[in-house]
């Protein structure tokens, strides 16, 4: 399997507001920039489709060492919280409903089709490639903002 590198990142303008994500995709020589965003969303939501997103883009199942400054997203998957989510029905161990479980779905799908290695970054730190999905989201949700 080929490995790929993916840096992704999610921004709001108010939560609930315009968002935007972005994902960046590494394979050897190569770099793919991919970002869109929503008119009215949240910051979870848009961490999570930069996420979907990136992996949607590779045309065959992967090794992908995933970059992001989202506690959400890595925790969920890293710690098993949205597998229990979803074995449960979309009830979180409080019994109050989980969040975004249209996005979950399709996220812990894509991450049983590829091998996914989890990395967690600090944000607007010094690592490049998060400084410049965090640029292209925040761009989107400008553009949408109006």
């Amino acid at each position: 399997m080929k490995t790929v590198t993916l840096y992704t990142d999610g921004a709001c303008s108010g939560n609930p507001g315009p968002g935007g994500w972005a994902a960046i995709l590494l394979y050897e020589e190569h770099t793919r920039e991919l970002s869109g965003g929503e008119d009215a969303t949240t910051n979870n939501r848009m961490e999570l489709t930069a996420v979907i997103k990136g992996l949607e883009a590779l045309k065959e199942p992967c090794i992908v060492e995933l970059y992001s400054d989202s506690k959400y997203v890595i925790d969920a998957l890293d710690k098993g919280w949205a597998k229990s989510w979803q074995s449960r029905g979309w009830v979180k161990g409080d019994k109050k409903p989980a969040l975004n479980p249209d996005l979950w779905e399709r996220l812990l799908t894509l991450c049983d089709r590829h091998t996914v290695h989890l990395h967690w970054v600090k944000g607007h730190a010094d690592t490049p490639y998060n400084n410049r999905c965090d640029a292209l989201a925040v761009a989107e949700w400008r553009r949408r903002k109006g």
